[in-house]
C-alpha cells in the first residue's frame, strides 16, 4: 500500500471555470475547456497516488437551466472526452463510471458512455466516477423508488440498503471532498455519501488547481483526526 492507503475515494466540485476564464479576459467555453483537461489530469494523479476511487462533479441536474449554448458545449466536451481518450485511460488502467440521471442526456451521448464505460470495466487501478446530470437529492429519490418498486418492507429499510441502490453502490464514501473556486457549501453533491468526508474548500478556480494542490490537501487531511462520532 502507498503513503495515501488510507485515502480510498475523493470527490471534487469542479468550480470556477467560467470564472477562470473571465478573469483572463477569455471566452467563458474556454474556461470549460480547460476544466474538462484538468478534470482528466486529476485521475492520472490520483491513480498515481494509489487513490482507488475519484468522483468528479462535472455537470450537475440544475446545469440544465443554464444557456442552450454552454449546454451544448459541455454534452460536445463530454462527447468528444469519452470518445478520444478512452484508450489513453484505458492503458492507464482506469475504469469510467458515469453516475446521475443518464435518462436526460442526448440518446448519441448515452451510447458513447454505455461503450467507455464498457470498455474500462476490467480497469482495476482507479475508479473515476464523473457525475453528468448528477444530483444528491434525485440519487436518493430514485433509490427510494427502486426499493419501494421492489416492495421491501418498511421495516426492512436500512442505510446499508439505501446504500446499495445509489449509483455509487458497491464503492466507498468518500475520505475527502474538494470544492475549488472559494464556495463553501457541497452544491448537492454526493449528498447522503459525505456524511463523515473531510471537507476542503480552496479559493483558486478548478482550472488553476494543481498536483501540489492535491497533495497539500492530502497532507492536512492525514493531519486531521477522523472520529466519526466516536
Amino acid at each position: 500500500m502507498g503513503p495515501n492507503s488510507t485515502i480510498r475515494h475523493i470527490g471534487i466540485i469542479l468550480d470556477g471555470n467560467r470564472r477562470w476564464a473571465k478573469k483572463r479576459g477569455l471566452p467563458t467555453l474556454l474556461g470549460h475547456k480547460r476544466g474538462y483537461e484538468k478534470m482528466r489530469a486529476a485521475a492520472q494523479w490520483c491513480a498515481k497516488r494509489e487513490i482507488k476511487i475519484l468522483t468528479v462533479y462535472a455537470f450537475s441536474s440544475e446545469n440544465w437551466n443554464r444557456s442552450k449554448k454552454e449546454v451544448d458545449y459541455l454534452m460536445n466536451l463530454f462527447r468528444a472526452g469519452f470518445k478520444n481518450h478512452i484508450g489513453k485511460l484505458t492503458h492507464q488502467g482506469i475504469k469510467i463510471k458515469v453516475i446521475g440521471q443518464k435518462e436526460r442526456l442526448p440518446k448519441d451521448l448515452q451510447k458513447i458512455i454505455r461503450q467507455a464505460e464498457a470498455q474500462t470495466k476490467n480497469n482495476t487501478k482507479l475508479v473515476f466516477n464523473v457525475a453528468i446530470s448528477y444530483g444528491g437529492r434525485p440519487e436518493i429519490v430514485q433509490a427510494v423508488k427502486k426499493i419501494v418498486a421492489k416492495k421491501i418492507p418498511a421495516a426492512k429499510i436500512t442505510e446499508a440498503l439505501l446504500a446499495k441502490n445509489l449509483w455509487t453502490k458497491g464503492l466507498p464514501d468518500p475520505d475527502i471532498i474538494i470544492r475549488t473556486s472559494g464556495e463553501y457549501r457541497l452544491s448537492n453533491f454526493l449528498t447522503w455519501q459525505s456524511a463523515y468526508a473531510e471537507l476542503f474548500f480552496l479559493k483558486k478556480n478548478w482550472p488553476d488547481f494543481s498536483e501540489q494542490d492535491l497533495d497539500q490537501v492530502i497532507k492536512e487531511f492525514n493531519c486531521r483526526q477522523r472520529r466519526f462520532g466516536q
